[in-house]
């Protein structure tokens, strides 16, 4: 089970996400690292998770914004970075690999079309839930189970899902099991990551038998509450 450490970031300052109430999202403080400076979280956080890569949102590009170039490139000049910027268009996808981006996060919640932008960095999917229910204005996808995604993976060619409860984010309520084991069924060729109310090690243990092999996590490595390694 491989832990790939999450930055939310608004503004140019890795914010502390709860709930996916992002409006309400304020500046990280965090005893692993004296700055809310994305690069420098990204750097901390990689180094403690073994060089893992750094999944990174940025909030305003998510909300249609153009994608934080800057900051972009400083977080990926530290680590591998798989960037949600809404990425959705081939510009948008093209700004993402100029500034050296590992992976276009391409979010239900941003999909308006069942295909990767060309011209970008390698596509991964999130299926983006609420409540257990997807995210998304594809048309016959809205609010629909998670399952109901599988067929997204094939059509994007991506070989990484990652299923986001977002009411889950930093709320300690465990990670969306029923989802991920659903999902890991369906695409026995795809990696399966999970975010969204990882606690400790325990949901990493249940995770992997739900079939991912990794989670996304930010709360629980900045509490101490996850193993790294």
């Amino acid at each position: 089970m491989r832990l790939i450490p999450v930055i939310d970031v608004r503004d140019g300052v890795v914010v502390h996400a709860r709930g996916g109430a992002r409006a309400d999202y304020r500046p990280l403080r965090s005893p692993l690292v004296d700055s809310a400076r994305p690069a420098a979280v990204a750097r901390a956080l990689s180094a403690l998770c073994g060089g893992s890569p750094v999944y990174v949102a940025d909030l305003p590009a998510i909300a249609g914004a153009a994608p934080d170039a800057a900051m972009l490139a400083q977080v990926s000049a530290v680590a591998e970075a798989w960037v949600d910027a809404g990425a959705t268009t081939a510009r948008r996808a093209r700004a993402l690999a100029a500034a050296g981006a590992a992976r276009n996060v391409l979010g239900t919640e941003s999909l308006r079309v069942a295909r990767a932008p060309a011209g970008g960095p390698a596509p991964a999917l999130s299926v983006d839930l609420r409540d257990g229910r997807l995210v998304t204005a594809l048309a016959g996808l809205t609010g629909r189970e998670p399952l109901a995604a599988a067929p997204l993976a094939g059509a994007l060619g991506v070989r990484e899902v990652i299923v986001i409860e977002l009411t889950a984010v930093g709320m300690r309520t465990g990670p969306a099991l029923q989802a991920v084991q659903a999902l890991a069924r369906a695409l026995p060729g795809v990696e399966i990551l999970a975010g969204g109310g990882v606690r400790d090690d325990r949901d990493l243990r249940a995770l992997a038998r739900a079939g991912a092999s990794g989670a996304l996590v930010a709360t629980a490595l900045h509490e101490g509450r996850v193993t790294p390694g």
